[in-house]
């Protein structure tokens, strides 16, 4: 079965170069089509209009559409990590260049797409069947930028 939602983001004119940082960052992806301007505009004639991108199976599409829209962190693209390291090396990624770290986990890349980088043992923690335990593993994530699993594990099994 194809995919029925894809991900479309509007760049003003760095989608070529966004997706290249997404391939790089993520390795398990590949351009699957690229589609130019004609004559017909509104881009000028040749240049990139659109291209089509894979990541991990996930289908995305990128435009380049001007600079009427931009991105903001009410969308967000999660990434889904299992452990630290995994955590560490996409966050060094996506904040390289111009990228800023947010609070909780969240970042903008250089191009100012919002991502979440979270280890999935974070999702158990604030689930924790324990009130308390939960309670501390999400009041030591309200304070973190970057997450770090060994002091959310840390925080929720910390004694009172």
């Amino acid at each position: 079965m194809s995919q029925k939602i894809t991900t479309f983001l509007w760049f003003d004119h760095q989608a070529e170069q966004a997706v290249a940082l997404y391939l790089s960052v993520f390795r398990d992806g590949r351009v699957t089509d690229v589609k130019r301007y004609s004559e017909a505009g509104p881009g000028e004639a040749g240049s990139v209009m659109l291209v089509e991108f894979e990541l991990f199976g996930q289908r995305y599409r990128a435009l380049n559409g001007g600079p009427v829209f931009t991105f903001n962190e009410a969308v967000s693209l999660q990434v889904d990590c299992d452990d630290q390291a995994e955590v560490d090396r996409y966050w060094e990624l996506l904040t390289a260049d111009g990228g800023q770290p947010g609070q909780c986990g969240w970042l903008k890349d250089r191009f100012g797409l919002s991502w979440q980088i979270v280890p999935r043992r974070m999702l158990e923690l604030l689930n924790d069947p324990d009130p308390e335990r939960a309670r501390r593993a999400t009041t030591a994530m309200l304070d973190m930028t970057r997450l770090d699993l060994a002091a959310l594990e840390a925080a929720a099994d910390r004694k009172p």
